[in-house]
């Protein structure tokens, strides 16, 4: 082990924190890379690149767009390929499986594979997001042993034993020697996690229990549960969210979180009583998922370097508007990720935090506790910040400290639920603070709408139909400027049937000129705010939608859906 110790050295492990490692590697038993990344001394990519070098292995940093082999899918049970994150990556030159793990030194799950699918195996070395990444798209199709866990549920009858505590942030994988009922509902939570899905729907009939899931913003009716164990369910999920499970005629609210793996997902849970009995929502927050980047978000380049102007701003307000689920928080997000948070001090506060950002200081709204958005930005102003972000500006309260922080010298992030830019301007004076103040305090005002974009596995062309045409002119567009084509997804297995697969974002910015500060002090309305905008070379939802649709990305359904409440 002494090559590889030179080689850590070498990567950037200093020597003291090696000898301290093997240390511990002689106590406990565990291997020096798995002490290495506990402690995390070193980013696992530079690792698993040493031992590949020492140990003669591949290293495959990324596997995005991997093909995973039908047969492994088939023969090898996802729990499995989760528990000991092992994927097949494809053959080599010598038909030899590849399989690509994370242990480079834990020889027995690769044997046990071996021996599961009688082959030979040659292990490739890759991060642990990749291959746990890869596995969630490679098994998204599979049943997931949902029949199996309603067989269960079946032949159990007896629900009495459901009432257990659950486990503080509960595997969805471990479903071993846990009850039918635990095991149905962790098994339905996996599936949606796999399938993208931000929120699980059971919703009562009086001969079933449907579960859907919402997927690129749209339901779709999945599993149906025999009605006989609605209650077991029902009582189960209020045990996650630590609700009151006696309590049948009112609403209830929690929360939980569920580990998948190594990842962590935040699940809002929301019970309201129907004729039918009780309905349950679930929003899934994955924290392990994606953060993207302003070159990612769906910008054009104006739009993104107008974003990246706005961000140097030392003070000001910057405001994301548009509905629920629209988006805004990712765009936040991703304009924090531009930041120098080392030279910069980044707060903000959230409800709640959707995902963890290194080096800024994240706090989660609590009003039980008195811990509002205002009461939090209130106190943030005393921890010396550069860049403070709010979750969303609720009443005229938030609104004013936000201010009373961008008139003294903060640069402000927030997000509003208006319909457009004009009209978010227009809201802020309507809840009473006053149009000196806001012609002021905001410097930008961009708004958002998610629209799903064609799925890439079944993209086709087809000739401009009179039925396309007509939809094509309902949203500005003549049909001659596409050339008589029009980009469309006819469906298939990837996408549901749906043709989309995935989702962009549409925008509209406008800037806070000078033009616009006069008419904020003039008390003109939302309409003629946008029209003197327009004429002032604005691009509304609908125009960066119509660029969306002549980039082949997304069809005039999508951009009529989402852009159909706002004034062209």
């Amino acid at each position: 082990m002494a090559n590889i110790g030179e080689l850590l050295v070498e990567a950037g492990l200093q020597r003291e924190k090696l000898d301290e490692c093997r240390k511990i590697t002689g106590e406990t038993g565990d291997t020096l890379d798995r002490v290495i990344l506990q402690k995390n001394y070193l980013p696992e990519k530079d690792v698993l690149e040493v031992y590949a070098s020492a140990l003669g292995m591949d290293f495959r940093g990324e596997l995005e767009g991997t093909q995973v082999p039908s047969d492994f899918i088939n023969n090898v049970p996802v729990h499995f390929a989760r528990n000991y994150n092992l994927i097949a990556l494809g053959r080599n030159g010598m038909g030899t499986l590849q399989v690509a793990t994370c242990a480079p030194l834990d020889a027995h799950p690769m044997d046990d594979l071996g021996a599961l699918i009688g082959e030979d195996i040659d292990p490739i070395l890759s991060p642990r997001i990749e291959i746990t990444s890869l596995i969630a798209r490679a098994y998204r199709h599979k049943a997931d042993g949902v029949d199996e866990a309603l067989a269960d549920v079946a032949e159990d009858g007896d629900f009495a034993h459901l009432a257990e505590e659950i486990d503080e942030g509960e595997d969805v994988l471990d479903v071993s020697n846990k009850a039918p009922i635990i095991k149905l509902v962790n098994t339905i939570l996996f599936q949606a996690l796999k399938l993208r899905a931000s929120d699980v729907h059971f919703q009562a009939f009086p001969d079933r229990l449907q579960v859907r899931f919402r997927i690129d913003g749209i339901l779709y009716d999945m599993d149906t549960v025999p009605r006989k164990v609605h209650e077991a369910i029902v009582s189960r999920v209020k045990i996650m969210g630590k609700m009151d499970i006696a309590e049948r005629r009112l609403p209830q609210d929690g929360r939980a979180t569920l580990r998948i793996g190594d990842g962590e997902v935040d699940v809002r849970i929301s019970t309201v009583p129907t004729t039918n009995g009780e309905r349950i929502v679930l929003r899934l927050l994955d924290k392990s998922s994606k953060l993207y980047t302003i070159d990612e978000i769906g910008l054009t380049e104006a739009n993104s370097a107008m974003l990246r102007e706005f961000l140097g701003y030392s003070h000001g307000i910057i405001l994301v508007t548009g509905p629920t689920g629209s988006g805004k928080t990712t765009t936040l997000y991703a304009g924090l990720t531009e930041l120098d948070t080392t030279t910069l001090n980044v707060l903000t506060i959230e409800d709640p935090v959707e995902y963890s950002l290194a080096s800024v200081s994240q706090v989660q709204v609590n009003t039980k506790k008195g811990l509002t958005f205002a009461a939090g930005l209130r106190s943030f102003l005393r921890q010396d910040p550069d860049i403070m972000m709010v979750g969303e500006i609720r009443d005229l309260e938030t609104a004013e400290v936000a201010i009373r922080a961008a008139l003294t010298g903060h640069l402000v992030f927030s997000t509003v639920h208006t319909n457009d830019s004009a009209s978010t301007i227009t809201r802020l004076i309507d809840q009473g603070v006053e149009p000196y103040l806001v012609s002021s305090s905001i410097v930008l005002v961009i708004a958002q709408r998610l629209v799903r974009t064609i799925c890439k596995h079944c993209h086709q062309i087809r000739p401009i139909t009179e039925e396309d045409a007509a939809k094509l002119r309902k949203v500005g567009l003549d049909p001659a400027a596409l050339g008589g084509q029009i980009a469309f997804g006819p469906g298939c297995d990837e996408c549901f049937q749906s043709g989309y697969s995935g989702r962009t974002a549409i925008y509209e910015f406008m800037p806070v000129d000078e033009a616009l500060r006069t008419e904020v002090m003039d008390g003109t309305t939302a309409t003629q705010i946008k029209r003197s905008a327009v004429g002032r070379g604005m691009i509304t939802l609908r125009e960066d939608g119509r660029s969306k649709i002549l980039a082949g990305l997304t069809s005039p359904d999508e951009v009529l859906r989402v852009t159909q409440m706002d004034i062209e």
